[in-house]
């Protein structure tokens, strides 16, 4: 990390401090550009979950949810989401279904159920040009298979990237398994969004909901899966999105270079650095205030997309945390409009842009 980067993680984290122990105020040295945001319009919304009717429907069929009720993504409607979206002045949600890979192990429920998802999101998209985009699914235990829904999802379906889980069966993204599919997504330049799940076998801590601390730790491990198998020095036109502000690495990187330090069979501390400035990451940790100085100390605010976790995480923490990323003191205006909307813009340049 350069000198310059260190002073201005000390600058963001002496605002955050400040922030958490009373009224936002200016972080030293970055004058009136740091004052508390207006509420912004125009938002893209890159971490954003739908559940269409279809799509409901056949959860049910498969078990995944019960037929009334169930988890808070499973209630999704749309008239819920525009209202939501309107009051946080999110103009594009990038829509996506993240259904765990091992639903998918089966090759019949693979072709019927990655289908049901992709045609659902698409006629979302059809039916709400101007207001949505969409992650395509793909079966991740079926190469052959996948490769066909890839083509499909992004060449008829007009898909904007896919949504891959940031483990199937026990392995993590830089597995050789994956490879062939990495390949092909890389030969396409790709944009790959990864959304974890509890890690396979982990023990439950009692009273603890597991997307606390165990969701993040899987994207920690598909992160650095993918960084010690050289993946993304092999796939360079591949980006790929971590969720929830990359989990745990942006904290954990002193650490990962002293592991290759360490260790001959480990990457580089420099391989490691330069990694992490090879993905994206968003903001539905949720980033503001606590996360801020650190991520953007360490990747910078240009790596960094505006993400809400709806309807996972409910209106009323949509607009908390929305609240919150406005009047972050550790980021100026710039960086507050590149994060809420320009980023999404440069890396997914067929969305609407917020048309109405």
């Amino acid at each position: 990390m350069t000198e310059l980067t260190r002073r201005r993680a000390l600058k963001v984290s002496a605002a955050a401090g400040m922030a958490a122990a009373a009224a936002p105020v200016a972080p030293p040295g970055r004058g009136a550009a740091a004052s508390p945001h207006r509420p912004s319009s125009g938002r893209i919304d890159t971490h954003h979950h739908a559940v269409p009717p279809k799509m409901r429907q056949w959860a049910v069929e498969q078990g995944l949810i019960p037929p009334t009720g169930g988890p808070d993504w499973a209630q999704w409607t749309l008239p819920s989401t525009l209202e939501t979206m309107e009051a946080n002045g999110i103009a594009v949600g990038v829509a996506s279904a993240p259904v765990p890979p091992e639903v998918f192990a089966d090759r019949k429920t693979a072709e019927s159920g990655v289908d049901v998802c992709n045609e659902s999101l698409a006629d979302l998209v059809r039916d709400r040009p101007t207001r949505f985009g969409f992650f395509a699914n793909v079966a991740m235990l079926h190469p052959d298979l996948a490769f066909k829904q890839v083509a499909y999802a992004l060449d008829e379906l007009g898909a904007d990237g896919v949504l891959l889980g940031t483990s199937a069966d026990g392995r993590y993204l830089g597995d050789p398994a994956f490879d062939p599919l990495l390949a092909e997504l890389d030969r396409r330049g790709a944009i790959v969004f990864t959304h974890p799940f509890s890690p396979k076998g982990i023990v439950e801590v009692p009273g603890v909901a597991d997307h606390v601390a165990d969701f993040l730790l899987d994207t920690t491990r598909t992160a650095l899966s993918l960084i010690a198998a050289g993946t993304l020095d092999r796939y360079r036109r591949l980006s790929v999105i971590l969720p929830h502000a990359g989990g745990f690495l942006p904290y954990i990187v002193g650490r990962a270079e002293g592991w290759g330090r360490e260790h001959d069979d480990a990457p580089d501390p420099a391989k490691i650095r330069r990694a992490l400035r090879r993905f994206y990451y968003d903001t539905a940790l949720p980033m503001s205030p606590y996360a801020t100085p650190t991520l953007l100390g360490a990747v910078g605010a240009d790596r960094v997309l505006f993400g809400t976790d709806w309807p996972a995480n409910p209106a009323a923490e949509v607009a908390r945390e929305t609240a919150r990323f406005d009047r972050d003191p550790g980021l100026n205006r710039r960086e507050h409009k590149a994060i809420a909307r320009d980023n999404a813009l440069r890396l997914l340049p067929a969305l609407p842009g917020g048309r109405r």
